[in-house]
């Protein structure tokens, strides 16, 4: 059993301040599903408290007014990571952390949008400072992309994935993050950067890296896959996890996909199932 921590150590807060990183928090709908958006503006406030701020409208800000319950991740450039749980308290639109937030280089700057809302969240527990497992990740990532053919869906002619994020999830160089909802209600965060598309309909990944967190997923759980570039475009996939199994020799964990989620900015939105339009009523 891994060591946990109430607070974060000292040392590490300033780590947590500039905007070139990874930060996410993953969040759980009103039907108990995971979700994972990006928020690089996510840093400690002090030892035991989290900030993060907001610039633009998505699921993640509604999940936490209806269930204040989080999982965060923050990395940073040197591939030191920082996971966690934290119960989201409330929100400001005014004060000193929203003066320090958008007179940040990135945000001071910009002409198209600034931070209008600050989030504070109380952390429940960390797990310190972690390295990536970069030897296992890149001998997972092989495996994954040597077997990934033969765990594709059987007798499937639908398209789910466009050719676009099935080239994304593809990429070596993306990096992504898988979520679940726990029993006790918070939702984890684990790195998955060997996960590739086996199909337009199904993700596929070694459980090399991160072995024994990933042994914990039970087949049928609801998780959340998040894709990252590192020119910040993202895609979110949300599906069943449909176990282990061998193909070629070689173990692969499984997601079909049931859902998929455009999180960028300006106009986040779901794209798969596909919605209708909507005509368009008040201007």
């Amino acid at each position: 059993m891994r060591k946990t921590w109430t607070r974060f150590a000292e040392i590490d807060l300033k780590q947590f301040e500039p905007e070139a990183k990874v930060g996410l928090i993953a969040t759980v709908n009103q039907e108990g599903l995971p979700h994972i958006t990006l928020i690089t503006a996510l840093q400690a406030k002090t030892p035991d408290k989290l900030i993060w701020g907001q610039f633009s409208e998505g699921q993640s800000k509604q999940n936490v007014k209806t269930n204040p319950k989080t999982g965060f991740l923050i990395m940073t450039l040197d591939r030191s990571l920082w996971r966690g749980k934290a119960l989201w308290t409330h929100q400001t639109t005014h004060g000193e952390d929203y003066e320090m937030f958008n007179n940040k280089p990135m945000f001071r700057y910009n002409a198209y949008f600034g931070i209008h809302t600050v989030h504070y969240m109380d952390l429940i527990e960390t797990y310190g400072r972690e390295s990536l497992p970069l030897l296992q990740i890149g001998l997972g990532a092989i495996l994954t992309k040597a077997a990934k053919s033969a765990a594709r869906q059987e007798s499937t002619t639908k398209r789910i994935l466009k050719p676009w994020a099935e080239g994304l999830f593809n990429r070596l160089d993306a990096i992504k993050f898988l979520s679940y909802v726990g029993d006790d209600g918070f939702p984890a965060i684990i790195p998955l950067i060997q996960c590739q598309a086996a199909d337009s309909t199904r993700l596929a990944f070694s459980p090399l890296a991160y072995h024994e967190e990933l042994g914990a997923l039970r087949q049928g759980l609801s998780v959340a896959i998040f894709g990252l570039t590192m020119e910040m475009e993202d895609v979110l996939i949300r599906g069943v996890f449909a176990g282990f199994g061998k193909h070629r020799g070689v173990t692969l964990g499984s997601v079909d996909i049931s859902w998929v989620y455009n999180p960028m900015p300006p106009k986040p939105g779901q794209i798969y199932p596909v919605q209708k339009l909507r005509a368009v009523v008040n201007f």
